[in-house]
């Protein structure tokens, strides 16, 4: 079994706001880089975006060493989800689970594979850390440059509301599949 290092960051400008995430994927003597943004978002959701494209781009089982600066991405995989999924991913307090589309994505991505999770500290001379961080903040500023101040205040204006209606109503607006 292949053995992939991959190292992800996740970011946004404002939170929630335009955002960017990216990872490298490590292979032997090989190094992939990806990334992507949304103009609307937030970082929790970035950063989990940035692991699931980092595992659904392997193209077969891998042993992977997974370094994130996300303690919420790390807790989330190794301490909360299997509690969520037993409990039809709702909180101990019996509140649906945030981004709870983004959790069962990634919990599908790592049931495909071998994943150790290490957390690492952001912004503190990781290299493959800063890079990770460098390429999310590329796509902020693309999406900055791709939309008006005026459309990225709509956009964000339609994302808050299908959070607020997610938030009251445990499903997003639109989507008859999700219980």
């Amino acid at each position: 079994m292949k053995k992939v290092v991959i190292h992800s960051d996740g970011g946004c400008h404002g939170n929630p706001g335009p955002g960017g995430w990216a990872a490298i994927l490590a292979y032997a003597e090989h190094q992939r880089e990806l990334s992507g943004g949304t103009p609307a978002t937030t970082n929790n959701r970035m950063e989990l975006q940035a692991a699931i494209e980092a595992l659904g781009a392997l193209k077969e089982r891998c042993e992977v060493e997974f370094h994130t600066d996300s303690v919420y991405v790390k807790n989330g995989v190794s301490a909360w989800m299997s509690n969520w999924k037993r409990n039809g991913w709702k909180t101990k307090e019996k509140k649906p689970v945030k981004n709870e589309d983004l959790w069962k994505l990634l919990d599908a991505a790592v049931a495909k594979h071998e994943v150790t999770w290490h957390w690492l500290k952001g912004h503190a001379g990781h290299q493959k850390n800063e890079r990770c961080d460098q390429l999310a903040s590329a796509e902020i500023a693309k999406i900055k440059q791709a939309h008006s101040p005026a459309q990225l205040q709509e956009l964000l204006l339609e994302f808050s509301a299908k959070d607020d209606a997610k938030e009251s109503t445990g499903k997003l607006p639109g989507n008859r599949s999700e219980p």
